[in-house]
């Protein structure tokens, strides 16, 4: 069907009275409007009617008859409170991506800048139980993406939570899909993200404001975590994580799919090395996940013998050595690894490291985690 967009504040109402109801899930609203013409035009049709509807039945036709346009208008109310907004599909600011999956959503709320939605986009999930290397290297391929496109991930604990922040701290902008309604903060413990996420990015949902969070909504949710992006990474991910589903998602959906390698003795990467071993594309620097997106970025700086410029003030041991290791030519974080290897650090403590170099601006990665100094 084409959506027509809602003309008026009662039509966007019975949309959301439609919408709450029990079994009326996107596919049966999308029929029942086109079928009657309207939101508003459906909450009065004649129950034998909206019987006869394909995928309906009685208990359906009953179920949409209980509806009441005054509790739609209470939703859209405390939307407005919040300082938020509520999308319906023939909306034009409704994401072009997200119209193009299987089952996609017939509304979204949407609270922050709305304009991010219609930007390239790159997903970044991974575990809520990661390792010390799954934070870095989610921190680092954020931050490396957030310079030239939109961060999405799932407002979870762990990978998902380091993403937001890092894309956020590089100066970029991101998405956060919730499977809760809004004025709902979960985990509590994301109560700053939730706050730096509404000034500087975008929380959206299917869930009405209030509505916790229960297990059915987060594999919905990574759907729509997949769909609003280009390409999709999984950092982490123990066998039957939400992170793999949202894999999953992305494929059913025609997207890109890229993992992060891991030692084969974590769990945590066992997901990741999988899709790998059945043909992922391995995600080994921002460069690798933004060449699936087309972005072009500038080749990193290499710095060859000569004069040495003075070390950086207020660096530690480990971010000295690497300054040191660097002055010669760009190396690969392996390399770079085996050449601080004297002051005890290992690959996670060398990620961090460089992605904190990497913010003070005296490091730039390249493709393939090649590193070089700025010049």
């Amino acid at each position: 069907m084409a959506d027509a967009p809602v003309g008026s504040r009662d039509e966007l109402a019975a949309y959301l009275a439609l919408a709450q109801l029990p079994g009326i899930g996107p596919g049966r609203l999308r029929t029942l409007v086109a079928a009657f013409e309207s939101a508003q035009a459906s909450l009065q049709a004649p129950r034998g009617a909206i019987a006869a509807l394909p995928g309906f039945g009685r208990a359906a036709a009953a179920s949409v008859r209980t509806a009441r346009l005054e509790n739609g208008r209470e939703i859209l109310a405390e939307i407005e409170r919040l300082g938020a907004a509520v999308l319906v599909h023939g909306d034009p600011r409704f994401p072009l991506l997200l119209r193009e999956i299987p089952d996609p959503p017939v509304l979204l709320y949407v609270w922050g800048d709305v304009s991010l939605l219609s930007r390239r986009a790159a997903g970044i999930v991974g575990s809520r139980n990661h390792t010390a290397y799954g934070a870095a290297a989610a921190r680092m391929l954020a931050l490396g993406v957030a310079r030239y496109a939109v961060v999405v991930s799932g407002m979870a604990r762990g990978l998902d939570a380091i993403a937001h922040a890092a894309a956020l701290d590089a100066g970029g902008s991101s998405v956060g899909v919730l499977g809760n309604g809004f004025g709902v903060v979960y985990p509590a413990a994301n109560r700053e993200l939730y706050d730096r996420m509404l000034a500087h990015g975008c929380l959206i949902t299917e869930l009405p404001p209030g509505e916790r969070p229960h297990a059915g909504a987060f594999p919905r949710r990574n759907r729509l975590i997949s769909g609003l992006a280009g390409v999709t990474v999984v950092v982490e991910a123990a066998p039957g994580s939400g992170a793999l589903i949202t894999a999953d998602c992305a494929l059913e959906q025609g997207r890109t799919v890229l993992a992060v390698p891991g030692p084969i003795t974590s769990p945590t990467s066992l997901g990741c090395n999988k899709l790998i071993q059945q043909g992922a594309k391995p995600a080994l620097s921002a460069g690798d996940i933004l060449e699936e997106l087309g972005v072009e970025c500038a080749p990193t700086p290499v710095r060859r013998l000569g004069a040495n410029p003075p070390v950086p003030p207020e660096l530690t041991e480990l971010q000295q050595a690497l300054w040191r290791a660097l002055q010669v030519e760009a190396q690969h974080v392996d390399a770079l690894v085996a050449a601080v290897g004297s002051v005890g650090a290992g690959t996670a403590d060398v990620l961090t490291a460089l992605t904190e170099l990497e913010l003070r601006g005296v490091v730039r990665q390249g493709a393939g985690m090649v590193f070089g100094l700025v010049r």
